[in-house]
């Protein structure tokens, strides 16, 4: 099962790369195209997110770093995830919140993967022009988020085990609905983190499906003190453009990667230079004086953590954002990465569009 699943989505970016080759650059197709390649990789970067975080919540190396949160927020996150998903198939998503904001202290990058992994669930099981709707309430001292869907319903012989590894429904030739069947252990798991519960429920075969989580709600009326100040929201961000060009240094060994993301943060008007080394990328950081560099960890001569310390020591670079870049993404590696001097730590693959976001954010800084 494991290696149908990680090989499965590699198969059409294959043939999609073979098609590009074979069509012209004005074919109205090739958009379709590239859709497809976007869905399988960012499908089988779920699924490897999904494998790493299970061995790590097993082990007991996940962390959560919780701060107060609007549940909105979170789940608005959550759903901009899934909307294409759902739209791919036809599917109605309903989403009803609470008018006033539902405060949390949690961890809003974890509960934002709970809530994405059950809308998820709810597209894979759901048939085409089905519907799904998540709705939030503040229930006492809990917030109570429930995830319905009109789907292929639940066996009640599945029902107790439905949280368990590896534990899916019908798992015959037919393999539309694919996946590890990882997704709601890892739910589970982050959702008791927090110190809360959930619950699955169905009336059976066809008859559609239901997930209840329930979190202890933050017993403060009011925002934040600083939530003035606190940043827009990503879809804020997305709508406002850089307020000027920024010079950024995009550092990685692999040709493939600087020459493909540097072209993307061309295209949207930033000025870039690129390097392949740790030494390189000082020297170049030092002529170009770059206002934001991303930075690979896994770099020849000085790996990213000693060039973002050198970068961080030099009194004429040290004001720059710096941007980690790297596979390694485990909680040892956040820590060493602030240790240093990072401001932010991606994982890859990079969503182009929180890059941009982030970019943006520095432009208003500098600007």
């Amino acid at each position: 099962m494991l290696a149908h699943e990680l090989r499965n989505p590699l198969a059409p970016v294959f043939y999609a790369l073979r098609l590009l080759d074979e069509k012209p650059l004005d074919d109205p197709n090739r958009w379709y195209i590239r859709r497809i390649v976007d869905r399988q990789m960012r499908r089988l970067a779920r699924l490897i997110d999904d494998l790493l975080d299970v061995s790590r919540i097993r082990t007991g190396k996940v962390e959560l770093r919780k701060d107060r949160v609007d549940l909105g927020s979170v789940v608005g996150h959550a759903v901009e995830v899934a909307r294409p998903l759902a739209e791919d198939r036809g599917h109605k998503l309903a989403v009803s919140l609470p008018p006033e904001p539902a405060w949390l202290e949690a961890d809003p990058v974890r509960l934002e993967q709970v809530f994405t992994n059950l809308l998820s669930n709810a597209v894979k099981f759901t048939e085409d022009g089905g519907s799904i709707s998540l709705s939030a309430e503040r229930q006492g001292q809990e917030v109570v988020v429930r995830v319905r869907d009109t789907g292929v319903g639940i066996p009640p012989d599945l029902l107790p085990r439905v949280f368990d590894l590896f534990t899916q429904g019908d798992r015959s030739i037919d393999r539309s609905r694919d996946g590890l069947g990882i997704g709601l252990t890892l739910s589970r798991r982050l959702v008791e983190m927090h110190g809360g519960t959930i619950e699955a429920r169905s009336d059976g075969v066809g008859r559609g499906s239901e997930f209840v989580v329930r979190l202890p709600a933050f017993l403060h009326h009011g925002p934040p003190a600083d939530e003035e100040t606190a940043p827009a929201r990503a879809a804020d961000l997305e709508k406002k453009p850089p307020s000027r060009p920024l010079r950024v240094l995009v550092v990685d060994d692999s040709e493939d990667t600087t020459e493909l993301l540097g072209t993307l943060l061309e295209m949207a008007g930033h000025s870039i230079q690129v390097a392949h080394t740790g030494p390189s990328a000082l020297e170049v950081a030092a002529a170009f004086r770059p206002d934001a560099v991303i930075l690979d960890i896994g770099l020849p001569g000085l790996d990213g953590y000693q060039v973002a310390q050198r970068l961080r020591e030099d009194p004429a670079l040290r004001s720059m954002t710096l941007i980690a870049a790297t596979g390694y993404g485990q909680e040892e590696d956040l820590r060493r990465s602030r240790e240093v001097g990072f401001d932010q730590h991606l994982v890859k693959p990079i969503d182009p569009g929180e890059l941009q976001r982030l970019l943006a954010e520095v432009a208003g800084r500098v600007g």
